[in-house]
């Protein structure tokens, strides 16, 4: 099979590698335009793009897909990409964590299949790994789904689960669930060839929206109940760090457990070589490992050395 691959970070970029390793023809890759990133703010290529071009793939980088665009711009490149896609000769487009819609032009072409991070229908949208774990889910996993015009509605053609531990940040989760989808759509486009690949409308029950993150969200609030701030801890970590405010200061939070101990809301507990206790709404946070503003990512006991908490208050 011919496949047009459209995707642009990492967990996109380990369902290329695994099509890519298991010899199907990839004739085009879409992936975002480059971004600033870094301190420097250098234009950095997506991990789909960086991968596509040490093999040898073409890329192409439009703005928009949407050829009704009022953005003269975008529109020009939507319409270069719908007429090489045209042009092309694929059997499929397949879609993973691309971060642009696909409009019914595009849909329309050839059958398009996306490798969703998520058990369908719960936590439609931009971000279901955090979302499964910021809301305390045992479980969740990746659906293979056929794409339609409505968001995450399509049909599902594979489905595999995956517990959540109590360990999990959104980073392990995603590196199991991204390794996971690339297996999962090498055998569903196997199935595929052999005509044996079925799908099967998602149920009415159960629809629940994965919000974009957002960085206001991820500033922790004291008030709010212990386990619900250790499940935002471990969702907002890689991105984009959960975070207390101590004496005007922004102290990164990457880790914590829950701890006993109670007291006035951000009150620091106790702070020593077991970790920075804090009291929460309802019971208490140990926090682990924490980071301040130009530092590194330090344990309790070294991020202590430089940054003293006893007695301190998070706000």
């Amino acid at each position: 099979m011919k496949v047009v691959f459209a995707g642009t970070p990492e967990f996109a970029a380990c369902a290329l590698r695994a099509l890519h390793e298991a010899g199907f023809e990839i004739p085009l890759v879409l992936t975002q335009p480059d971004r600033p990133a870094g301190r420097g703010m250098q234009l950095q290529a997506s991990s789909v793009k960086q991968y596509a071009l040490e093999h040898g793939m073409e890329v192409a980088q439009p703005l928009s897909l949407r050829m009704d665009s009022k953005d003269p711009q975008r529109a020009t490149e939507a319409r270069a990409a719908h007429e090489r896609l045209l042009a092309l000769d694929y059997d499929v487009m397949v879609v993973a964590a691309y971060g642009l819609i696909l409009p019914r032009s595009t849909l329309h072409i050839r059958p398009c299949i996306n490798i969703h991070g998520s058990l369908l229908p719960r936590w439609r949208g931009a971000a279901p790994i955090h979302r499964a774990i910021e809301a305390g889910d045992c479980e969740t996993g990746v659906t293979i789904m056929g794409m339609e015009e409505g968001l995450d509605t399509g049909p599902m053609m594979l489905v595999e689960r995956v517990p959540i531990a109590d360990t999990d940040t959104t980073g392990s989760l995603h590196d199991r669930l991204a390794e996971l989808g690339g297996r999962m759509i090498v055998d569903a486009l196997r199935r595929m060839e052999a005509g044996v690949l079925e799908a099967v409308p998602q149920p009415a029950d159960g629809v629940t929206y994965a919000a974009k993150i957002s960085k206001e969200e991820a500033k922790l609030d004291f008030s709010l109940p212990a386990e619900l701030l250790w499940r935002r801890v471990r969702a907002f970590n890689p991105f984009p760090g959960a975070h207390g405010m101590v004496d005007g200061v922004a102290v990164k939070v990457w880790n914590a457990v829950l701890a006993e101990g109670s007291g006035a809301p951000g009150a620091v507990l106790a702070a020593d070589t077991q970790g920075v206790v804090v009291a929460c709404g309802g019971g208490a946070l140990r926090m682990t490992e924490l980071q301040k503003p130009g530092g590194k990512r330090l344990a309790a006991p070294d991020f202590l050395k430089s940054f003293p908490l006893s007695g301190k208050i998070f706000s």
